[in-house]
């Protein structure tokens, strides 16, 4: 009984861990490389304030592997950030800083949930909400 019980346990961790690293961002890269096109066109700025410019990098380094290069998304990866959902009004500033630190369970798009993002600071992920806000307002979205 204990080792059904057992057994049990370990196929239910397996299928735990099997679905919370769907979206691994090495996997991410090589579907954007090689299958995955941009689900949005993406307009940059002229120029970037300070913080915007540190942020871009830290997006490229953290996020751009799921989110596309400058989060024009990816199709059947991740959504774009530089998108009318993600509006200030309906996906403020905290929502980004929450999706980072705890990750964030798919509502709004077909791509699985987001798993947190190790190794981020808040002012680093303020400095990169600088970035996509900047993105957004030169393509639109305020």
């Amino acid at each position: 009984m204990r080792r059904v019980l057992l057994i049990g346990c370990l196929v239910v961790a397996a299928g735990l861990l099997i679905v919370l690293n769907e979206r691994r961002p090495d996997q991410a890269q090589e579907a954007f490389s090689e299958e995955s096109t941009a689900l949005v066109s993406v307009t940059l700025p002229s120029a970037l304030s300070d913080q915007a410019q540190v942020g871009a990098k830290i997006f490229e380094a953290k996020c751009a592997a799921c989110h596309g290069p400058n989060g024009q998304g990816q199709d059947g990866v991740a959504p774009p950030l530089i998108h009318k959902i993600y509006e200030p009004s309906h996906h403020g500033d905290e929502s980004f800083q929450r999706a980072v630190a705890l990750g964030v369970r798919q509502h709004h798009w077909p791509f699985g949930n987001m798993p947190k993002v190790e190794g981020l600071t808040r002012a680093d992920v303020a400095m990169v909400v600088s970035y996509i806000r900047e993105v957004q307002r030169e393509n639109g979205i305020n």
